[in-house]
């Protein structure tokens, strides 16, 4: 009888993965026409068409936003999604190695999407290929949906849903294992305070931090300016002594540009993090002339390491997702224009979201602050005793051995855009999941282990 594990071509999969990874495919602000995120994630998308047009599959692609590989009897009414994307973060920080030159070591393959979301997409699409060598009978067809917009927007798969019908059942293989069948919604905004000036003293010239609001800065710089005097100069001086994650550089007799490092991580798990904006904040306001400035104490008091919203006054958690979380991802600070903070919030599924915005917007009124670019979404659950799950579970148990035990998790995967989607891995239990972060790396055996129940996942959601 043939098995999922001697059909698989490993060398194969490495060679298409690598190929994958080296394709830098970051949304670019100004893309060229025709290519709605820009070069590369069209490239990115073109390389996961071809692939199916090579196994002479039905590929389609709209406008640059999506497409898909389609398997399965053409006059089959319904259809099983896995909705996967070829979109990367940036790569900040400093790696290694150079993040789109991907490479292997002890057995891991390193590169900016190892794991978020082109190693996991690639096992999805050799599962779908072991599912075509095995020749085993189906009766729904199967699409490989590819998305390019996940890290910034989702608009693919908002323009999918919008354009194509109803999957009967899909998963997304973007996040843990065993089946996220619960993610937490979200509120999104921009705090802005206006700006602070003092004659005669040091002045806030500028504060910034961040770039994305679902990921954790690593690195924050300020410019502070001012008539110097020798002590203050002394003073300032010393913060690159007391503290160690602070680099600094006197620009002329009335600047000087500060900057701290800290470590990134995914928004929906600030904790997981060091926000490189919280330690500048605190640092800044260490010199007496900055100790009151709004922005910065505002940082300090409702944001600093309060990852679940306590001092904002919106913490909240429920028993099926857990517990409310804050990621302040973007701050930008000018003496001119005035402050602003971009909050990414992640709401449990019974989060009561009309009490929370407004508990943000008194708070806002109380300290002169304003709230803008306001956006919600909500959360998604599919119940557990859904065909689709069960299909999942026993497919899971057969080829690990272990439980398919069902979870919650704080990201936003595309399983929300269906009315029967969860997220179902790659990452498995207990194993770290380095998305977003530097040296991201997917391990190469847990990407075979995935393609082979993802395989055994499609022949029984399949047959549904």
């Amino acid at each position: 009888m043939k098995t999922w594990e001697n059909l698989f071509e490993e060398s194969d999969f490495i060679q298409d993965l690598s190929d994958l990874l080296a394709i830098p495919s970051i949304k670019q602000s100004n893309p060229k026409e025709g290519m709605t995120f820009g070069e590369d994630i069209q490239k990115a998308l073109s390389f996961m068409l071809a692939k199916g047009e090579e196994e002479g599959l039905l590929t389609y692609q709209h406008d640059g936003l999506y497409g898909y590989i389609e398997f399965g009897p053409k006059e089959a009414k319904d259809y099983i999604a896995v909705l996967c994307h070829v979109d990367v973060v940036p790569a900040s920080g400093k790696w290694t190695n150079p993040p789109f030159e991907p490479y292997v070591e002890n057995n891991r393959i390193y590169a900016r999407g190892a794991i978020d979301d082109k190693g996991p997409t690639m096992a999805a699409w050799y599962a779908l290929k072991l599912l075509i060598k095995s020749e085993y009978p189906i009766k729904h067809r199967i699409r490989l949906i590819i998305g390019t917009n996940e890290e910034s927007g989702m608009n693919c798969m908002k323009s999918y849903v919008a354009n194509e019908p109803e999957a009967l059942f899909g998963f997304a293989p973007d996040a843990q294992f065993p089946i996220i069948h619960a993610e937490k919604g979200q509120i999104n905004l921009e705090l802005s305070c206006k700006p602070k000036y003092a004659k005669d003293t040091i002045n806030l010239e500028s504060f910034q931090a961040g770039t994305r609001g679902n990921m954790v800065p690593d690195i924050a710089s300020a410019v502070i300016k001012g008539k110097f005097t020798q002590e203050q100069l002394q003073r300032i001086n010393q913060l690159e002594q007391i503290h160690e994650d602070v680099s600094m550089e006197q620009t002329d007799e009335h600047s000087f540009t500060i900057r701290t490092v800290g470590v990134s991580a995914h928004g929906m798990e600030p904790f997981k993090g060091q926000n490189a904006a919280f330690s500048l904040a605190s640092i800044l306001l260490s010199l007496e002339e900055l100790q009151f400035h709004p922005y910065l104490t505002f940082i300090q008091t409702y944001l600093k390491n309060d990852f679940y919203g306590q001092n904002l006054g919106i913490d909240f958690e429920d028993n099926i997702a857990g517990k409310l979380t804050v990621n302040a991802g973007i701050l930008h600070y000018d003496l001119e224009k005035g402050g602003t903070i971009q909050l990414n919030i992640r709401c449990p599924i019974e989060t009561p979201y009309e009490k929370t915005i407004d508990q943000l917007k008194a708070l806002a009124d109380q300290k002169g602050w304003f709230i803008s670019n306001q956006r919600s979404t909500q959360p998604h659950y599919v119940h557990a005793e859904h065909d689709g799950i069960k299909a999942l579970q026993v497919a899971y148990e057969k080829v690990t051995n272990n439980k398919a035990t069902l979870l919650s998790t704080g990201g936003a995967t595309y399983a929300r855009f269906l009315t029967n989607g969860v997220a179902f891995g790659a990452v498995f239990p207990g194993k770290t999941n380095t998305a977003h972060q530097v040296d991201e790396y997917a391990e190469l055996d847990d990407l075979k282990k995935a393609t082979l129940i993802y395989a055994e996942a499609l022949y029984r959601l399949a047959n549904i």
